[in-house]
């Protein structure tokens, strides 16, 4: 032992003592700021289940497999900091005794072929992400980045720490190599050996390297313990937690139901609610759980969510990566002063601290970020066109590798504007009072429900007190009962049923509106009075049924994941299918009978509310094939389906910034060239068709195209007449479709499992 090891050992320990010792008290601050949320014991278990999806997802990388071009890069960057880890503790000796190993271990090929491919490995993969954010970065001017709005700096200091670190992996190795310390195999140390006769044989050579990886460790651990919303490097730690804490334990994401409100870490009863000890929605940054508080420390700003986000991409303010951000950096600012007791009631004031110096001690900055509202357009957190924009999509949250619960927290914090500030657009006051004083947001009369009807050549069966041996109860939604080209999927939907034998009925004027909107537009009280209206009425209308007999077909997207997800909360156990599930396995069974192609070319979009939220993808295409349309996928499909822009009550607000959403996706199907474009959704088609008609008016589309349902299409090849002409190219024969049933596959409803299948994803 040297001149030069003891220098550079002494160094190495003696920074290494004060690196760890910020790390860890830094971590100690973590769980104090965190533990600042309210509590929410939904978290807790079962352990199994989340123990499971934690696993799969690390390991696995499911979910950062999503793009597919960074999915094996950061699988390898991170196996090369979790093992890598004991090249770095293994430092701290080489540095005093450059022969220095593990017991062991270092006389183990196989292990050392592993500290190879972590070593190789761990450049191989920055080297390619490093790549990636540069083809992405937002100085090019031909695109959007997902990167914008992400702190570059920070991003180039990992790389370079963790590029500095693979490297010093090989480095000692192949210093050790040049010594000759060990005779390990030319196949365990590949690179490392190679190199290794380049160098000379020097045992300070050796613990050069060994100091310069632990000097870059020791850099990182100091820098990140004095920047806790560093997420892009504190995610190594806390993205474990995030996804175990995630809100469904079977390891499904955030999506279909709403996080019911909750206060004090239980569900709100809004009968028994107390303004004054309860908290209704989020109003300041502590009324977040400490989920949302985990979910501000995780987010990595690799903003995938950005890239998904279809009030992004149409230029409005919302990026779900720059809210997130946004409230990390409020939570943190805020957190010296909630930590020292510090509290403001609604009107501002300070009702935690008392004394004539009641601020002594804590940071001025701090006390300045208690005094900003969270929502606000003068100085606020969040400007109130950001928390507005949201269409409830999902696709943020589908997209998230960490399990970001971004919808949520937005709802969250809407139910607090709505229900105590009363600060929300003004076109919602409408939608609210046709809501609450007809039951429908178009606030029409309960008597014409039934209206629908009146064209059709049989007689609809309604509810008169007694179901008898009726299978389906048909939920025909306010648009299917009110809005003029959503009653055509609902006649159609009728008329497929009749024909096919299926014996169903219908509410009429007992049916209200699900309350979907007034919940994702934060009016959980609207939401609460109809939901316990619809669940007494259907409960009593299946008085005597059990769980599966309970049977309801539903044409509105939203009110399929309403009555399927979020009911059973109120005590509505319904067992909900899709009318495009229902008539796809009518087809499959042969109870419906395609006699004539419909011999067009159809894309097909996807709602969210369908799609994302509820995992329904193979049935509406199926009946498409069914009808013997040509399908023709846009590029943004199944899981990455761009909104249409009517959901999260955005069909009740004008869209006043930016490209209307509902063009940019009617844009997007053009570009398939379609004849018709189909969808599964009344609120989409009326987007869509508005698209489309405004596209016609500037003559960027034909006068043909048509937006239609997939029933209406199934339909048409049910009743048509068989006409002499060939089956399009790549149509799927009749036969095919209806030996579906062969391979073992059926529709069952989505809320005991998902029919989607995985698609073909591409990388953005």
């Amino acid at each position: 032992m040297g001149a030069v090891q003891l220098t550079l050992g002494g160094i190495a320990v003696l920074l290494g003592v004060v690196a760890w010792g910020m790390f860890f008290a830094t971590i100690a601050r973590f769980v104090r700021v965190i533990r600042l949320g309210q509590p929410d014991s939904t978290r807790n278990g079962p352990f199994i289940p989340r123990m499971k999806t934690l696993i799969k997802e690390f390991a696995a990388h499911t979910r950062m497999n999503k793009v597919k071009s960074v999915g094996p890069a950061h699988w390898l960057v991170m196996w090369g900091f979790l093992i890598g880890s004991l090249a770095l503790f293994e430092a701290y000796g080489e540095v005093f005794v450059p022969t220095w190993g593990w017991p062991i271990l270092d006389d183990w090929s196989l292990f050392q072929l592993l500290m190879e491919l972590l070593g190789v490995g761990t450049i191989v993969g920055i080297l390619v992400l490093i790549w990636i954010r540069q083809k992405n970065h937002p100085r090019r001017a031909d695109r959007q980045s997902r990167f914008q709005g992400s702190n570059f700096k920070w991003a180039y200091f990992i790389e370079a720490v963790v590029l500095i670190e693979g490297i010093g992996i090989i480095g000692v190795r192949a210093a050790k190599s040049a010594l000759n310390v060990h005779e390990t195999p030319i196949w365990a140390a590949f690179v490392s050996h190679p190199i290794g006769e380049l160098l000379p044989a020097s045992p300070d050579l050796v613990s050069v390297f060994a100091f310069v990886k632990l000097m870059s460790a020791t850099i990182w651990l100091i820098v990140i313990a004095r920047t806790m919303t560093m997420g892009i490097a504190w995610h190594r730690f806390s993205a474990f937690f995030n996804i175990y804490f995630k809100r469904e334990d079977d390891g499904g994401v955030a999506l279909g139901a709403l996080k019911p409100m909750m206060s004090n870490g239980k569900v709100l009863d809004l009968e028994e609610a107390d303004p004054d000890e309860d908290t209704f929605g989020v109003g300041k940054i502590e009324d977040f759980s400490w989920k949302g508080w985990l979910d501000f420390s995780t987010c990595t700003e690799c903003g995938r969510c950005q890239s998904q986000c279809p009030a992004w991409n149409t230029g409005k303010p919302l990026s779900p990566k720059l809210l997130i951000t946004q409230l990390r950096d409020h939570a943190y600012a805020k957190a010296p002063y909630l930590l020292a007791g510090g509290k403001r009631d609604m009107a501002g004031d300070e009702v935690g601290l008392s004394g004539d110096n009641m601020y002594a001690g804590i940071d001025v900055l701090a006390i300045a970020e208690s005094q900003k509202a969270l929502i606000g357009d003068d100085g606020g957190v969040i400007d109130p066109e950001v928390l507005w924009s949201c269409t409830s999509c999902g696709a943020c949250v589908e997209q998230c590798p960490v399990d970001i619960e971004h919808v949520d927290h937005i709802v969250d914090m809407r139910r607090y504007q709505v229900m105590i500030e009363s600060a929300f657009p003004s076109e919602l006051n409408g939608m609210f009072k046709n809501l609450e004083n007809k039951g429908n947001p178009w606030g029409q009369n309960a008597k014409d429900r039934l209206a629908w009807t009146e064209d059709l050549d049989f007689e609809v069966p309604v509810f008169d007190g007694d179901l008898g041996d009726t299978e389906y109860l048909f939920w025909v939604g306010c648009a299917g009962a009110f809005e003029d080209r959503a009653k055509k999927t609902t006649r159609a939907v009728a008329e497929l049923l009749h024909i096919a034998g299926v014996k169903y009925t219908v509410l009429g004027s007992e049916e209200s509106c699900t309350g979907d909107p007034a919940r994702r537009a934060g009016n959980e009280f609207l939401f609460q009075m109809l939901a316990q209206q619809n669940v007494e009425i259907l409960n009593s209308v299946f008085e005597g049924r059990e769980r599966k007999a309970r049977k309801v077909v539903v044409t509105c997207a939203h009110c399929f994941n309403t009555l399927a997800n979020e009911y059973p909360e109120l005590g509505g156990q319904f067992d909900v299918v899709h009318h495009t599930q229902l008539l796809n396995r009518l087809v499959r069974e042969k109870h419906l009978t395609p006699v004539a192609p419909v011999a067009e070319d159809v894309t097909y979009h996807d709602p969210c509310y369908l799609g994302r939220h509820n995992k329904v993808y193979d049935a509406p295409r199926e009946l498409v094939g069914a009808s013997g349309a040509q399908l023709r996928e846009m590029p943004r499909h199944g899981d990455r389906s761009m909104c249409c822009g009517a959901g999260g009550a955005r069909m009740w607000m004008e869209e006043k910034i930016g490209k209307r959403i509902n063009v940019e996706r009617v844009d997007e199907a053009l570009g398939t060239a379609p004849s018709k474009i189909a969808t599964g959704c009344p609120f989409c088609r009326v987007m869509l068709t508005d698209g489309v008609t405004a596209r016609q008016s500037d003559g960027q589309a034909s006068e043909k195209v048509e937006v239609v349902d997939v029933a209406q299409l199934l339909l048409t090849a049910v009743k048509r007449k068989p006409e002499p002409q060939l089956v399009p190219a790549g149509a799927p024969s009749l036969d095919a479709v209806s030996d579906a049933e062969l391979d073992g596959k059926a529709d069952v409803p989505t809320d005991e499992t998902a029919t989607g299948t995985p698609l073909p994803e591409e990388d953005k």
